[in-house]
């Protein structure tokens, strides 16, 4: 089957490496309030890693997107978590979760946990959380995961009851895992506004291996291991730690081939990690990949979008066929990211359960560009060449060679004269905010949630997704909904198949290419290769040297 040959392709990726770098500072830093020795039972002095990813919000209904979330992994506690090394989901403060019934999921709390500001930590503070993202809604937050979520009930201090709307949800245990899944302080955090970073700070409601013990937004974050953590991460390697931002990823190279960071973590350029893994003094490390980075259509305002002056859906749709009939996925990935990537025609990447390519099949010629399909749909369509379509990108999130991949992506959209495109870009703490109101086709990278094909349909296509893109296709929502409580594989599989199939119609986003995980670290640096795992997040608390 032509899966099986694309797995090996997969393979082969995962093999090379991704422009997903995280990179460092300008030197490690003294242990924040203390000394460089660390507290008693560790050896490891302090770790810096460095990052030109931003922190959009800490509070975890504000914000949905890895630098976020990067923070987040280490001062908050998660009912359930997964090990180093798996994607797994297993009790991190629970001591128990199951299925009491098919709609019901109950998770039984560890007794006598607590905030680093000395506040009990129970049932209370879970409830609040989870209500509160519904209630908020943020359209920059994760609230789309909690989709199956009825209520949440609290009937003592060490007892979570999670009322689904449909049973036997197969992804909700991820889903605790997930963006959406971080406890907060009931006493600190308000149930019906984000809170801002300021305030989360003094408030020091932390517990999960770290807190902040100084925070400078998107400058520098120090951290310092929370002895009151009692989950299943256990104690850090180190006793603290650092993240460093960066605003130029140039200087990310140099600072990790200098020894001046410890670890390099998004996003360095693929021509910069083929260089650093010629250089002794630093280790390349990769990891199983599930990056997507797609060409995200907002229904609204795109040409005959639902609300311009012009609107009309078959023309609209014929735009987004057409432009998809044009892309030349192959050309991009080998000349702007030198094969570190591989060509994406589907939402769900290979490897995943049910992965299927579609849009190799729809559009196209074999997977390469075909202007006589373009032509044609549009023609069919009665649209009028060229289009004026604006098209958006972000330099600094998505790494250094997204401004090479969206000019070849331009020039190939306007091939034959079909399309005549504005390309702009705006750094990401704007774009952040802007891209579900302001433009009308723009950059995304998904990087999962948890390990299931769900997190690559559910946060897109279901009603009220996080794209907040107009889209709504009911049929697709209801077999969505359907496969996330199948719980016999074949069939989730070709539910997971079939949806697959229908959003490629609908082309709400358009798959441009799939990566793997690859971090730079100094030679001396231990702990790196256990983190770069399928559950896509990374732990400082494994990084020693």
């Amino acid at each position: 089957m032509a899966r099986k040959k694309n797995g090996m392709r997969l393979a082969a990726a995962v093999i090379g490496i991704s422009a997903l770098v995280l990179t460092g500072c300008t030197g490690p830093a003294a242990t924040p309030g203390g000394s460089e020795g660390g507290d008693e039972g560790t050896t490891s002095a302090p770790i810096t890693l460095g990052t030109t990813d931003k922190v959009t919000s800490l509070d975890p209904a504000g914000s949905y997107d890895n630098g976020s979330f990067m923070v987040m992994n280490q001062i908050y506690p998660f009912l359930l978590n997964s090990k180093p090394g798996s994607a797994e989901p297993e009790n991190d403060m629970a001591v128990s979760a199951e299925f009491t019934t098919p709609t019901d999921y109950t998770v039984k709390l560890k007794p006598g946990l607590k905030w680093a500001n000395g506040s009990d930590l129970d049932s209370k503070d879970v409830k609040a959380s989870f209500d509160r993202q519904v209630k908020i809604a943020d359209p920059n937050g994760p609230s789309s995961l909690l989709g199956n979520l009825a209520s949440v009930e609290a009937p003592d201090a060490t007892t979570v009851v999670f009322k689904l709307k449909s049973g036997n949800d197969q992804t909700f245990p991820q889903v605790l895992t997930s963006p959406v899944g971080p406890i907060v302080d009931d006493e600190l955090f308000p149930a019906d506004k984000v809170l801002d970073d300021d305030a989360i700070i003094k408030g020091k409601a932390f517990a999960g291996q770290y807190t902040i013990e100084s925070y400078a937004k998107n400058s520098l974050v120090s951290f310092k291991a929370f002895d009151g953590y009692q989950g299943l991460l256990g104690k850090p390697a180190n006793s603290a730690a650092n993240i460093k931002y960066y605003a130029d990823s140039n200087n990310l190279k140099l600072d990790v081939q200098q020894g001046n960071i410890d670890v390099a973590w998004r996003s360095l350029s693929s021509t910069d990690v083929e260089d650093l893994s010629k250089d002794s003094k630093v280790t390349v490390h990769k990891g199983a990949g599930g990056e997507l980075r797609y060409i995200v259509f907002n229904f609204d305002i795109m040409p005959f979008g639902a609300k311009t002056s012009d609107a009309d859906a078959k023309k609209s749709q014929a735009v987004r066929q057409a432009a998809a009939n044009l892309l030349d996925r192959q050309a991009i990935a080998t000349q702007v990211y030198k094969d570190t990537y591989i060509p994406a025609y589907s939402y769900v990447p290979q490897g995943f359960t049910g992965a299927i390519e579609p849009l190799k099949d729809m559009y196209g010629q074999d997977g390469g560009p075909s202007l006589d399909k373009a032509k044609a749909v549009l023609e069919a369509a009665g649209v009028s060449t060229p289009i004026n379509l604006k098209l958006q990108y972000n330099p600094d999130h998505y790494g250094p060679s997204s401004g090479d991949e969206y000019a070849m992506v331009k020039n190939q959209l306007e091939e034959g004269g079909l399309f005549k495109v504005d390309l702009q870009s705006t750094e990401w703490v704007t774009y952040q905010k802007s891209r579900v109101t302001d433009y009308p086709a723009y950059q995304l990278g998904w990087f999962p949630d948890y390990s299931d094909a769900d997190n690559f349909l559910s946060p897109f296509f279901a009603k009220d997704n996080f794209l907040g893109n107009g889209y709504d296709n009911a049929e697709v929502g209801k077999l969505i909904n359907e496969q996330r409580v199948e719980t016999d594989r074949a069939k989730r599989t070709a539910l997971i198949e079939e949806i697959q199939t229908k959003v490629a119609g609908d082309l709400s986003t358009l798959p441009l290419l799939q990566g793997a995980q690859v971090a730079v670290a100094g030679a001396d640096v231990k702990g790196v290769e256990s983190t770069l795992d399928a559950s896509f997040k990374f732990r400082l608390g494994v990084v020693s040297k």
